[in-house]
This record gives structure tokens, sequence and C-alpha cells, in this order.
């Protein structure tokens, strides 16, 4: 029984292996019978750490879209291990983007709203507006064209990286440095916006 299990499990691999030599050429049904195969894996890896369907759904499509629109280039020795990565991956990135804060502009706004029509808010969401679009205008270009594309345009820091050519560490390390350099040159301003919308 042991030795016909063992000769199951590799039997099983050797058959990845022939399936994904075959999507390489293009053969679609070799493509569906490894979807069949791992689909329900790569969900259960994706709603685990998501607890949500429709994303999980959503991330399991993605990863098996991929593979066969990359399907000439990719080089995998271990299928599920490679499932498995992905499903961290785009988890991660999901997270990632989910986390993002608050644009200063769209904070403001709410809480000048909520403090009624009031003319110095009014005045002072003029000056807080300008004054955060003058400290974006003047981080160097490098900074500000990662922060544009993180807090914009919704880009994660490994899509930038790979965008600009650079290493997502870099990507990183600029985001931390706008934000500090935003929050330091708005922090007087923060300061009048508390106590107005607390009057």
């Amino acid at each position: 029984m042991e030795n016909h299990l063992a000769g199951t499990t590799i039997l099983h691999g050797d058959q990845d292996h022939l399936l994904l030599e075959r999507i390489r050429e293009g053969d679609a049904r070799s493509f569906n019978i490894l979807y069949e195969r791992y689909w329900q894996q790569v969900y259960t890896s994706a709603i685990k750490r998501l607890k949500n369907h429709a994303q999980a759904q959503d991330i399991t499509q993605d990863i098996f879209v991929k593979l066969w629109q990359n399907k000439e280039v990719l080089q995998i020795d271990n299928l599920p291990g490679y499932l498995y990565t992905a499903v961290r991956n785009r988890v991660l990135n999901l997270f990632e983007k989910q986390r993002r804060y608050i644009p200063f502009e769209q904070l403001f706004h709410d809480k000048t709203r909520s403090s009624g029509e009031q003319a110095d808010a009014a005045a002072l969401h003029h000056e807080f507006l300008n004054a955060y679009r003058d400290l974006v205008n003047s981080m160097p270009d490098k900074r500000k064209k990662i922060f544009h594309y993180y807090y914009d345009e919704g880009l994660s820091t490994a899509d930038i990286a790979l965008k600009l050519d650079i290493s997502r560490k870099t990507v990183q390390n600029q985001l931390g440095r706008a934000v500090t350099f935003l929050k330091s040159g708005l922090s007087h301003l923060f300061v009048l916006m508390i106590l107005l919308c607390n009057l």
C-alpha cells in the first residue's frame, strides 16, 4: 500500500510537468485539466487568508489567467509551491491597498464639512489644500512620481518598482519620507483643523 501511494505521488508530479509542457505549447485541454485539479486548493488558500468569497474567487481566477497568459515564459518546477506563493503575494498586495490611508485632501474635506459652512473653515480648507499641493510639488521628482502612483493611481509598491525599474525597498523608503515630509509641513494646519472641528 505504501509503495502504491508513493508511486501515485510521483506520478501526480510527473503529470503536472507533462501538463505544463503541453500548456506551454498552447494546449487548452491540458490547462483545463490543471485548473480542475488545483482551483479548489488555490481558492481554499485564498479564502483562509481573506475570509471573503468574492475576493478569494477573484484572486483564484487571476492566478490561473496569468498562468495561461504567461505560459510560454513560466518556469515552474513545483506547481503546488508556485500556486501557494502566487496566492500569498496577491493577498499581501490586496492588504497593502486596503491599508492605504485616506488622502489628505479628502480627510480635510470631511472634517471641515462636518463643522458646518463656517467662514473660518472655508479659509482654513483653502490654506490647507494650497499648502498640501505646494509640498507635494516641492518633492524630488522621483519621490513625487512614486507618491502619485501609490496614492493617486492606487499602484502597489511592487507595481511601482517594476514600472520605474527600481527596488521595492526603494519605493517603500521614498513613500515613508514623503509622508513624513507632508506630516511635518502640515502639522500646524492639522492642529488648527482639529481645534476648529471640535468647536
